[in-house]
């Protein structure tokens, strides 16, 4: 009974199964018929969902720049961060904000279509193109040659290596250009970078503002001579890297779709995109990385920038060991944050290397049989050597798309890295367009809190040039948003001389700060003559390096002394007013001679040279922050009476007594918020000062008598 029963199940199997062949075959059939149509079908399916992704890319820029707008319209109205307020960090990231940053540094490097910049773009893109030609043309001299070397053809063979050898000149000198036109990029980049940084930098007073107005920016010297280089040599690099890849895709694909016909491709394609998702998906944020490791080598270049600078105070005090411990910490911060990013590349190489060569592979593997197990139409019939033929050079084409693709893959990495780079360099940018429009944000450490003082440090004050100086109602703010001075009051007229007296830390360096225009004015108004006009002398002076001649002239060259019909001789007449012609003999040089000058001369003669700076500019105000300080008294009276002499107004921070008969009025802080603004009348303040310490040698006799009193009233 089983057997017969089994019979039955074996013809209705059989069945189905040419059930299933002829409707496979009848599918078939119907495609091979339509196959036309249905190509074409799909590839204006994949160009219109092309279209429209770039159409909502497009709509969604537009609507981010709308936003991004406003929200600058808002920010540009605040002035400092509040105490606790830190500002968040940008997240890098390849979003929009990351292609806004990379279009304006795209304006800046590539300036026009007449650049040279250009130029090596489109020269370079001719040789990426020629790259790709020879590279299609390589690929079916292979196959010729793997053809002959099958038909067993030694004179064919012979004549296909001859011309694989020649055709190997083209290819050589094609690569070498590439690699030229890759280093002039990154220098053309750098060098337009940089000048436009510098540009910026260096007007407006920008690089003050950077450094003590606003925290935002803790190291620019590493951003300008380290992340500048870093984003020129990757953008370069990533022209190459995504453009050849690109072009050899598009090729190599076209190539191959002829061959194997464009569904394979079509089909391996999606099996790829979908593999690179799911890779893309799990690829870690490098940009990020690269953005925190270039900060932590900025703090640690920093910290060792930071210790040369105070590297006598840290000897004086011997603080060798805790400096240590501080560079210690930074550069093992570092090298934790580095191991980090080769252990996350390490797992994420792993991956990557194994989709992109041995899963790829094999898909192309199978993509290359298709001429060789399926007859597709229009083929005509193979034999042996053409289906070899065929097959190495597919094969070979097929390994340059997958290598092009694989490319574009590891070039997300380096995209990330250029977002890193782009991030940082762009937030310079920004800071430095801020600190231009006046708007400043730093991190507020006030003694007393600055919740009571948030509306004067919200506020702005009222800047009127003048051949006057006259503040009214100005409020003098520390550099940590403390309130020293609520409202100052005072005018002063050319020829009007002011000393400034007070404790520390009452206002005075503030004070001349806003007369410079180094600090905003918070409120009131400032009359005060173009920046020009004012001459500022520290206690320290700034010796630039250069010539000697320099030192008198600075911040003029050579070339303006000139224009002013200054010449050296009269540069030497005001050395032997302050008796420094000895310096001119010291270097066979002369005036010529180098050397670092802050090394070489004493701290009284560096204020002897800054004074004859101020006597070869003759501006009508100068600031003088005890710069008499290390010079005798003869030499203090040289100085003030040759400055008086030349018309120039003098307004002084000191407390030496010798100075006061040369001013006509005085400014006294007490340290509380007051102040009080006077005439000054030299003699009887000496007096009256004498006077003052005749009492309090007195007052503090006062004990000792009193206590003897005592004594004897015991007796």
């Amino acid at each position: 009974m089983a057997p017969t029963m089994s019979k039955p199940s074996a013809n209705s199997a059989a069945a189905r199964d040419r059930t299933i062949r002829g409707i496979v075959s009848q599918l078939t059939s119907m495609y091979l018929q339509n196959r036309t149509r249905i190509s074409r079908a799909v590839y204006i399916t994949l160009f219109v969902a092309l279209i429209n992704r770039v159409r909502h890319a497009i709509q969604e820029q537009k609507a981010a720049s709308v936003r991004e707008a406003t929200k600058r319209a808002e920010k540009s109205g605040t002035t400092s961060t509040a105490d606790g307020e830190v500002t968040k960090k940008k997240k890098v990231e390849l979003n929009r904000e990351f292609f806004r940053s990379l279009l304006r540094l795209l304006k800046i490097v590539v300036p026009g279509w007449r650049s040279k910049e250009t130029r090596l773009l489109i020269s370079h893109s001719f040789f990426l193109v020629m790259r790709t030609l020879i590279s299609l043309k390589v690929a079916a001299m292979d196959g010729a040659i793997v053809k002959a070397l099958v038909k067993g053809n030694g004179r064919e063979f012979l004549m296909r290596i001859v011309w694989w050898m020649l055709i190997a000149v083209p290819a050589t000198f094609t690569n070498s250009m590439l690699s030229y036109h890759q280093a002039e990029l990154s220098l053309r980049y750098r060098t337009r970078l940089t000048q436009f940084i510098h540009d910026k930098y260096l007007s407006q007073l920008t690089f003050y503002g950077i450094s003590a107005l606003d925290d935002r920016i803790k190291n620019p010297d590493q951003l300008i001579a380290v992340d500048v280089a870093k984003f020129s040599n990757s953008l370069a690099e990533l022209y190459s890297n995504l453009a050849k890849p690109l072009l050899d895709m598009t090729i190599y694909t076209f190539s191959l779709s002829k061959s194997v016909g464009g569904e394979g491709v079509v089909f391996m394609s999606l099996l790829v995109q979908l593999s690179a998702h799911v890779m893309r998906a799990l690829t870690p944020p490098f940009g990020k990385y690269v953005a925190d490791e270039a900060r932590l080598e900025g703090e640690f270049r920093f910290q060792h920038s930071r210790l040369i600078d105070h590297s006598e105070e840290v000897a004086l005090y011997a603080g060798h060991e805790a400096e240590k411990d501080t560079l210690d910490k930074g550069y093992f911060t570092l090298i934790k944050h580095v191991n980090y990013i080769l252990r996350r590349r390490f797992y994420h190489g792993f991956m990557e290397d194994f989709v992109i060569k041995y899963f790829w592979g094999a898909l192309g593997l199978l993509l290359c049989s298709v001429p060789v197990f399926v007859k597709l139409p229009g083929q005509v019939t193979m034999n042996m050597g053409d289906r070899t033929e065929t097959f190495v050079t597919n094969r070979r084409m097929l390994l340059s798309a997958s290598d092009a693709f694989g490319r574009i893959m590891f070039s997300y990495r380096e995209i990330m890295e250029l977002a890193g780079y782009t991030s940082r360099v762009s937030s310079l940018l920004e800071v430095m367009d801020d600190i231009q429009a006046g708007h400043f944000e730093k991190k507020l450490v006030s003694s007393s809190g600055t919740e009571n003082n948030e509306a004067v440090l919200k506020g702005r004050g009222k800047v009127v040039e003048s051949s006057n100086i006259e503040f009214i109602d100005v409020p003098i703010i520390s550099p940590n948003g403390d309130v020293l001075v609520p409202a100052l009051t005072f005018k002063l007229t050319p020829g009007d001389h002011l000393l400034v007296v007070g404790p520390n830390g009452c206002g005075k360096s503030s004070l001349f700060r806003i007369l410079g225009g180094l600090w905003p004015v918070y409120g009131g108004t400032v009359h005060k003559p173009p920046f020009t006009d004012i001459f500022y002398i520290p206690q320290r002076p700034y010796l630039s390096r250069g010539s000697l001649r320099q030192q008198i002239i600075y911040p003029d060259g050579l070339r303006t002394m000139r224009s002013k019909g200054v010449t050296d001789s009269d540069l030497l007449s005001i050395l032997k007013i302050l008796s420094l012609e000895h310096l001119i003999d010291l270097y066979p040089e002369g005036w010529d001679a180098e050397a670092e000058w802050r090394d070489v001369l004493s701290g009284g003669l560096q204020q002897r040279v800054a004074m004859a700076r101020l006597f070869y500019h003759r501006p009508k105000y100068a600031i003088l922050d005890e710069c008499t300080s290390s010079v005798t008294l003869d030499t203090e009276k040289v100085m003030y009476d040759n400055a008086k002499a030349l018309g120039i107004t003098l307004m002084t921070v000191s407390h030496r007594r010798s100075l006061w008969k040369y001013h006509t009025h005085i400014l006294q802080f007490d340290g509380q918020g007051h102040f009080v603004f006077t005439r000054l009348d030299a003699d009887k303040r000496m007096k009256l000062e004498d006077e003052k310490e005749d009492l309090e040698v007195l007052l503090r006799q006062v004990p000792e008598l009193e206590k003897r009193v005592r004594e004897l009233s015991e007796l």
